[in-house]
């Protein structure tokens, strides 16, 4: 299966004529590993890259890339920098320090759509954006990923006979901070979530969990995170739609501080998530 390509804000897979018929199938989703700041975002622009990177699942991609050659998976991979338009949330996630005029609904996520500050408390939109501009943004860097994903459940076919998994690939800091559930504490090198038994089947969840393990993870699930709207609008078990989200820490491959990559570690656990996926796709074939 050739690999994936480029097209405007993401990468994915063109050739899945001989998956669709595939019972169980699986596909990989990394909503944040994209650093392309374009220009109608002109406030991300000449922060210094501690600041820039602070959010961003900075080597997910690479990280998860070995697995997807090897295995041939069908994949959508974001290029468009998570503080531009965060495809982990929805566009009603806004409020007044982002978008003018805008009121934050209930049930929205706090940090929002476009982020007006980092994890780290750090300033990145000093004066709201219009709303005109934050329609354009979703338009051209929201949409077409979510259209993917929506396009690739409908090319694999859902149905109670035929099952469709998606594992979407994120990163987390080492430690929690005062934005997180887990100030100051000290995380699992991965973080499985189902929105607690709601976004995928428990024998999924049990055998993403077993699989990241055997890999020579430690693993935690639903702590501190539960999922977010990728999981939250995807995982549709009753349907045959099964999604789950996978952090990994990023102590295991990176320099947080710097955002640079250790190359050594960061090999280190390309070949676990090789291990993890090749099990998963074996299990998949049992369930």
């Amino acid at each position: 299966m050739r690999r994936g390509t480029i097209v405007g804000c993401l990468a994915f897979d063109s050739e899945l004529s001989s998956l669709v018929v595939m019972k169980n199938s699986l596909f990989v989703t990394v909503p944040h590993s994209g650093e392309r700041i374009p220009e109608e975002a002109h406030w991300l622009h000449g922060l210094p890259e501690p600041v820039q990177m602070c959010d961003v699942d900075r080597y997910v991609n690479e990280l998860y890339q070995p697995a997807i050659d090897k295995l041939g998976l069908p994949h959508i991979i974001a290029d468009t920098h998570r503080y531009v338009v965060d495809l982990n949330r929805i566009p009603s996630d806004i409020d007044q320090a982002s978008v003018i005029g805008a009121e934050l609904a209930p049930g929205s996520h706090p940090t929002g759509f476009h982020w007006s500050v980092t994890t780290q408390g750090d300033s990145l939109i000093t004066s709201p954006i219009s709303m005109q501009l934050h329609d354009e943004l979703t338009r051209k860097y929201w949409a077409p990923f979510h259209q993917k994903v929506r396009d690739k459940y409908a090319e694999f076919s859902v149905s109670s006979e035929n099952r469709v998994f998606q594992i979407d690939a994120h990163s987390m800091p080492s430690l929690g901070t005062e934005k997180h559930r887990d100030p100051g504490e000290t995380r699992a090198e991965v973080v499985i979530s189902d929105q607690e038994g709601v976004s995928c089947d428990s024998d999924f969840r049990d055998l993403v969990i077993e699989a990241y393990k055997q890999a020579g993870f430690e693993v935690k699930i639903n702590w501190p995170y539960l999922g977010g709207r990728v999981t939250q609008t995807y995982g549709k078990p009753d349907i045959g739609q099964n999604c789950i989200q996978v952090e990994l820490n990023r102590a295991l491959y990176m320099n947080e501080r710097t955002k640079a990559k250790d190359e050594a570690k960061a090999g280190e656990v390309a070949v676990k998530l090789v291990n993890a996926l090749s099990q998963i796709l074996e299990g998949l074939k049992r369930l």
